[in-house]
């Protein structure tokens, strides 16, 4: 894996004996010695994990201007929300594809920044600065900044505990100081459980790392790799870029038309996802759920019961929660929640039930 970037926090995550594996161009923990996934997911359902996500790319937009210029490339609309607030947003090729899908941190109207997925860090921004016009800046800052997911019910206790703040509505952020470095935090998170997103400056990110073990050690708090990150957004149903949004999956496809301003009169892709939304998308993400023992993985076929072709499973695992084989697809328009289709397991039909997720609970606000 020499060809791997590695975040700040690589030394600490080798002498915690974590499975490194690579994981979007970096060399990032899977889980930790002693503990692996289910321990993991479970940490977080119940008391608080932390993440390092420190292969998720960062980008500055700045100057005059600067948040209109990117309400008018990405989807959702900057102008549902305020300075300090974040939102969930989609990068899209002019056919309406996903490039990426990314949040943007609204600083001001001079001031957005972006925090788009490892892979798709330098795309993105090669695409926003081709764009912008004149008094706007477009910077990589992937390196300046690590980021500490703290996710579950102890979320907010164990941040607090370190005199952060931890009052803020869901998706908003602070530039806050811990021990007179800047941090900054934001009410969000990929897990479905109350947390934080902590961005401090890369070199500080292992002294924060450290205090926050330090500090939470009585709350139960343990490292939580990306094995663990994956069945807990699962369970929630929230896409994966590559997977379930991709270059040839739609927001129109995936249900995310929710991130998208369709009263902007400009971003990436807009008229071909107006004209796809017109028409209807042929295909649809559903959730499914195993009657048997059968777990779903990606790009295993779907089929109707009568043996008709309807589609192909995107994201699929075990869920620790209802303990049993959960998934996301892609099928045909026809089907409706309820049906029962057949997943081919290793060349077996295996019945699941079409459901909306999310599987488990619903997202904290």
């Amino acid at each position: 894996m020499a060809d791997l970037r590695r975040s700040p926090l690589y030394g600490r995550h080798v002498d915690l004996g974590a499975k490194m594996a690579g994981f979007g161009g970096w060399e990032m923990p899977i889980e930790y010695a002693g503990r692996g996934v289910l321990a993991e997911h479970q940490v977080v359902r119940g008391a608080v994990g932390i993440f390092d996500v420190s292969h998720l790319g960062k980008a500055e937009v700045v100057g005059a201007g600067a948040a209109d210029f990117v309400n008018a490339c990405l989807t959702n609309d900057l102008g549902r929300i305020s300075p300090g607030q974040a939102q969930y947003t989609l990068c899209c090729d002019d056919d309406g594809g996903v490039v990426d899908d990314l949040i943007a941190y609204l600083f001001s109207a001079e001031r957005v920044f972006l925090v788009p997925n490892a892979a798709n860090n330098a795309e993105v921004v090669a695409r926003l600065a081709a764009a912008a016009p004149a008094g706007v800046s477009v910077t990589d800052r992937h390196t300046g900044f690590g980021v500490l997911a703290v996710q579950g019910p102890a979320a907010p206790a164990l941040v607090a505990a370190l005199g952060l703040p931890t009052d803020g509505a869901y998706m908003s952020f602070v530039e806050a100081e811990w021990k007179g470095r800047p941090v900054i935090v934001c009410r969000s998170g990929y897990t479905g459980e109350r947390g934080y997103e902590l961005l401090p400056r890369w070199d500080d990110t292992p002294a924060l790392w450290d205090a926050l073990f330090a500090a939470g050690e009585a709350l139960g708090a343990a490292p939580v790799g990306l094995g663990a990150r994956d069945t807990l957004r699962t369970e929630m149903g929230y896409p994966l870029h590559g997977q379930d949004l991709s270059r040839e999956i739609t927001p129109v496809q995936a249900r995310s038309g929710w991130a998208v301003g369709w009263d902007k009169e400009r971003f990436w892709g807009r008229e071909a996802l107006l004209a796809e939304r017109a028409a209807g998308a042929a295909r649809l993400l559903w959730g499914l759920t195993s009657t048997g023992r059968a777990i779903p993985r990606p790009h295993m076929a779907v089929t109707a019961a009568s043996g008709e072709a309807v589609g192909e499973v995107t994201s699929g695992t075990f869920s620790p929660t209802l303990r049993q084989g959960i998934g996301l697809a892609l099928l045909d328009r026809g089907v409706s929640a309820g049906d029962t289709v057949n997943v081919d397991v290793r060349g077996r039909p295996s019945p699941m039930t079409v459901v909306r997720p999310p599987f488990v609970g619903s997202s904290p606000r």
